[in-house]
């Protein structure tokens, strides 16, 4: 169990071995993900070169950074139902219950908003629902309180899911941390790289990127939540996985747009032209504020001549809700 009392998980040196690892390797991760080079106007004329690191493409339904960090706790989970947490519109939530009906796994999602239980659900619900995902929806007061230990016994009775492995919010917890780690790896495997960026979230695989690269790069995170916040989440994730800060990193908060899923029609026009220019789906609540941020900062100067910025694509564009699908399935 983490410090914070409630992540039932083990710490990173006791993860299980068990049988659900080799299920894991059947699902054929493409690993480590390709890179290829995005040749853009707004990047050349300041002698700068833009990669793009295709996470998007690991796994057509674990995709990107949510495979690097349910891998690992997956295995710690040892066959037990999954209860995790997440918002309306959470990748996490979806990764999650794919890998849940690809393994043979129960889930159950925490969802935050008790308002959503008696409207039809929205396409990133209704994936999660046709993949098996039972739903529990809570105010947002007893969300923000779900690290209590006595507000998460409550909700795993509930759930009917006592025996249930906990994962937080957007998977970030220290094993997830150390998986991606891998990430930073392969950007230093490949070679080039100087400043390796990617948009944040709850900030885990932020973590473990900046961790991985090794010295002579950077790290830059753009987060896609308002409130400043993850400086203080990345440096308590970074000490829980690795017993310390790691990797040379640094945070711009200024492309939030507002705040989680919100897509003002500003950068909805700029991600549907970076699709235009690079045939590239860009999903709207990380990866194209992401792209829109590295722009910006290009354009103000913030990279030297000569630099090789990665851009990881973290995620593809949200699935067309499934025929049908309306309410969660299950009591809960």
């Amino acid at each position: 169990m983490s410090d914070n009392g409630w992540v039932i998980s083990p710490e990173p040196s006791e993860a299980p071995e068990s049988p659900e690892a080799l299920d894991l390797a059947t699902l054929r991760p493409r690993l480590p993900s390709p890179v290829r080079e995005a040749v853009d106007e707004r990047f050349a004329r300041r002698g700068v070169r833009l990669l793009l690191k295709r996470d998007d493409l690991i796994h057509p339904e674990l995709v990107g950074n949510k495979w690097r960090k349910l891998a690992p706790n997956l295995r710690a989970a040892a066959g037990r139902t999954v209860l995790t947490f997440g918002g309306a519109y959470s990748n996490h939530l979806r990764a999650t219950a794919a890998a849940g009906r690809l393994l043979g796994l129960p889930t159950v999602g925490v969802v935050r908003g008790q308002e959503l239980a008696d409207r039809p659900l929205n396409p990133s619900l209704a994936q999660c629902a046709a993949d098996g995902m039972r739903f529990h929806f809570v105010d947002r007061s007893t969300y923000r309180r779900k690290s209590e230990p006595r507000t998460l016994a409550a909700l795993l009775r509930a759930c009917a899911a006592e025996d249930a492995y906990v994962i937080p919010e957007g998977g970030s917890n220290s094993l997830a941390v150390l998986g991606c780690r891998a990430l930073g790896e392969e950007l230093r495997d490949h070679g080039g790289v100087d400043v390796a960026a990617i948009a944040c979230g709850t900030g885990g695989t932020f973590a473990g990127l900046a961790a991985g690269l090794g010295p002579g790069r950077r790290a830059l995170g753009i987060p896609v939540l308002r409130g400043g916040f993850l400086d203080a989440e990345i440096r308590t994730l970074q000490g829980e996985a690795f017993g310390g800060p790691r990797g040379d990193w640094s945070l711009d908060d200024r492309f939030h747009f507002g705040g989680y899923a919100r897509t003002p029609p500003e950068l909805d026009a700029f991600a549907a032209d970076f699709e235009q220019r690079h045939g590239l789906p860009v999903e709207r609540l990380y990866v194209a504020k992401l792209l829109y941020g590295l722009v910006a900062l290009a354009e103000e100067g913030a990279f030297a001549r000569g630099t090789t910025i990665a851009a990881v694509v973290t995620g593809s564009p949200h699935p067309r809700p499934p025929t049908g699908s309306r309410r969660a399935p299950g009591p809960t």
